[in-house]
């Protein structure tokens, strides 16, 4: 059988991580229950500027997965179980593991675009992450621009327009947002589709309106958006309350380990270079210690060795620098 992973972990030959590729041209078909029927003319996919492509790379090439096919939590093929099925990736998991990094590493390696992202808190709602609409702008102003001008797309619209390509949605620490907001999203998830009222009633058979990408323009049918391809949505966790079954259901969920020692020495040496991450033993060791008895981030291991080079009193994971720097995150 050939191999069916369109998202990869690196090899051992690949040190500097997976590069970009064009494996996604290889994702065969939706299954019939998740195809949209959508027959809107796509738009052309997003791509990143050149300091959105740094970003990407800088957030997700130095991911370090692991791919046991013995592992029941293998997140390569949670990944693209989900790619495969045009399902929400839901992945819970403590604080500063990596969770919001998967979808950086899937859009990056796969081509994919500018990551939207969507950051919840208790005040979001569905309608703000399809669209915002400035009617008081738009009564106020004496210079009637077009209707569109005063529309814009939020991240969850923009994952939804119809494109060749589909673009990856990070929906962060879904557990903070109101109760009512995972039932919001189910029809969406299901359906792909939503409609902008305030258009769909003068039905415009065309509105220019702008998205969530930087200087991003799209038109708009009559109102309504349906997509062509699913987003690939990433939704984070961080455990704080629990999720109704059907909710559930629709999603492929994930629990992130903590990273060990060989992926967080292979996370070190992609973010600070091999030369860098030489001497690092001692640090890991001192840092896994501390996260067995507390909550720790890996971001916290590579503060303590960048400061490492510039401060004396950080040369030995047991010094003062360390102190500082390692501090569980449960801590008041």
């Amino acid at each position: 059988m050939n191999d069916w992973r369109i998202f990869r972990a690196p090899t051992p030959d690949e040190k500097e991580g997976v590069k970009p590729h064009a494996g996604l041209a290889r994702l065969p078909a939706a299954p019939p229950w998740r195809r949209t029927g959508s027959t809107d003319h796509p738009a052309k996919p997003a791509r990143p500027s050149f300091d959105d492509f740094i970003a990407e790379r800088i957030k997700g090439e130095p991911i370090r997965v692991k791919d046991d096919p013995k592992d029941k939590d293998n997140v390569v093929r949670a990944i693209n179980a989900a790619l495969y099925l045009r399902r929400p990736l839901l992945v819970t998991g403590k604080p500063g593991v990596g969770k919001s990094s998967l979808a950086y590493a899937v859009a990056y390696q796969l081509q994919m675009g500018p990551v939207l992202k969507w950051p919840i808190t208790s005040r979001a709602t569905v309608k703000s992450g399809l669209y915002e609409y400035d009617a008081v702008g738009r009564l106020q102003d004496v210079d009637k621009k077009d209707l569109g001008s005063y529309f814009r797309l939020g991240p969850l619209g923009t994952a939804l327009y119809p494109t060749t390509w589909p673009r990856v949605l990070l929906i962060d620490e879904i557990d903070k947002g109101d109760v009512d907001l995972t039932g919001d999203l189910l029809n969406l998830f299901e359906d792909g589709y939503f409609e902008i009222p305030e258009l769909t009633r003068l039905d415009a058979p065309s509105t220019r309106v702008r998205t969530a990408d930087a200087d991003g323009r799209v038109e708009i049918a009559h109102g309504r958006v349906g997509c062509r391809a699913f987003p690939f949505v990433v939704l984070t966790s961080n455990e704080e309350r629990d999720f109704p079954p059907a909710f559930l259901r629709r999603c492929i969920r994930h629990y992130l380990q903590p990273p060990d020692d060989e992926q967080l020495a292979a996370i070190v040496a992609a973010h600070l270079g091999e030369q860098r991450a030489a001497g690092i033993r001692p640090h890991i060791d001192a840092f896994l210690r501390r996260r067995s008895q507390h909550d720790l981030a890996a971001d916290q291991l590579l503060s303590l060795i960048y400061l490492a080079a510039f401060h004396a009193d950080g040369a030995e994971p047991g010094e003062p620098m360390a102190e500082t720097v390692l501090r569980p995150l449960t801590e008041g």
